[in-house]
């Protein structure tokens, strides 16, 4: 049979995120139709009948406007962040440019002090251009980020927030927000408040259930899971909006190919096993790299004392497979671990199942804020005690 997106019901709310991350998004159950969705190549459409008028349903038109493959990726996004609407973008900087570009002319954008070095860089673009006014705060103190929100009359710009911009926990320095309260004192001042939600996935965090206007994703990272595709994601409850992000995506071509989405749908069902267990050897590894003679910080929100634990454990449901370590002895021996290892693969980007390490410092337009010792750690799902063999040999030799 043929199957339009709108055939296929929607996920029951009741089920949980792990069933969600395999069953949302799939064809009708009916017989004769693919258990998976289809990879669907076209670039346009049969016509139907008439003209086609402003507030009509240009659906399944051209290729530009939509693709069933998007549609089953974002039904699947979109039930697993708890209801709303997704929008898929051909990479997660495409999407976090689009919720940019809704700020207007000469509008304040807040965001962390030490973000993903691609929104950094972006927002100081737009910033020297005059695009938007950028201010820049450590995001995991409230009362700064309050004051940057709606700034005293006597300030030398005054003017309340268009955009609140949050990580959290943020890339690399896994900083938490206090997420519930920020974005009810941005809402108080009339700003739209936008969460990317890359490191904590759906199954850890809901942004859109504490608040958020938008959730956003790399999903080149954890969704997709394999580093294999770039792909980003949007995710709102609010259908205006929605229609301004959908406007953002077409007319700014920014799509995502039906290759990229049917991958990603891919990754989705195995979300939850890749989660736990990249978190559970996140967790354990941390714990053990804080007895090492060669580290002297590390950064994951699991541990006690982490800055971040309270927080993260009163609003996430996980502490995530990110951990940043500081090593002693600079930069050069951080880059002596990352030359070191040899189960760990040397490499940028995050998320896969495989582990990974990179000095971050190593780019230009990574933020000062960051150490030059510290190294990214993205734990993946292979046996912790080997993961541990290699990475404490590479600390036992970063010294020379």
């Amino acid at each position: 049979m043929t199957e339009t997106p709108g055939d296929r019901p929607a996920a029951p709310s009741s089920l949980a995120p792990a069933t969600l991350a395999v069953t949302a998004g799939r064809p009708a159950a009916e017989t004769g139709n693919p258990v998976n969705a289809p990879v669907v190549l076209t670039s346009t459409y049969r016509a139907r009948p008439g003209a086609i008028g402003t507030g009509d349903d240009w659906s399944m038109v051209y290729g530009r406007f939509d693709n069933p493959t998007w549609t089953a990726l974002e039904e699947a996004l979109a039930a697993l962040e708890g209801g709303g609407r997704a929008l898929a973008f051909g990479s997660g900087m495409a999407a976090i440019s689009a919720v940019v570009d809704l700020v207007p002319v000469g509008g304040v954008v807040v965001a962390p002090r030490a973000p993903y070095s691609g929104t950094a860089a972006l927002l100081a673009q737009l910033h020297t251009s005059g695009r938007v006014r950028h201010r820049e705060v450590p995001i995991a103190d409230t009362s700064a980020v309050l004051a940057a929100l709606a700034p005293a009359a006597s300030a030398d710009d005054p003017a309340p927030a268009d955009l609140l911009l949050l990580e959290s926990p943020t890339n690399p320095l896994l900083e938490v927000a206090e997420l519930p309260a920020l974005i009810e004192a941005a809402h108080e001042v009339g700003c739209r408040v936008a969460v990317d939600n890359t490191f904590a996935t759906p199954l850890l965090q809901r942004p859109l259930d504490l608040g958020a206007d938008v959730s956003l994703h790399s999903a080149t990272k954890y969704l997709g899971g394999h580093s294999d595709v770039l792909l980003g994601a949007a995710v709102v409850r609010d259908d205006a909006l929605y229609e301004k992000l959908y406007g953002q995506r077409t007319l700014g071509g920014a799509l995502a190919g039906p290759w990229e989405a049917w991958l990603v749908l891919r990754g989705l069902r195995t979300l939850a096993l890749r989660v736990e267990r990249a978190g559970a050897n996140a967790a354990e590894l941390a714990r053990r790299l804080q007895g090492h003679d060669a580290v002297e910080r590390v950064r994951h929100p699991s541990l006690p004392d982490d800055p971040g634990h309270a927080r993260a454990s009163a609003q996430m449901s996980g502490y995530g497979a990110i951990v940043s370590v500081e090593v002693y002895g600079g930069a050069e021996a951080a880059e002596r671990v990352c030359a070191e290892t040899r189960l760990w693969m040397h490499a940028t980007s995050l998320g896969g199942v495989e582990s990974s390490l990179e000095r971050r410092r190593r780019y230009p337009a990574e933020s000062p804020a960051v150490p030059d010792a510290l190294i990214r750690l993205s734990v993946g799902v292979e046996d912790v005690e080997d993961l541990w063999a290699d990475l404490s040999q590479a600390l036992d030799h970063s010294r020379g």
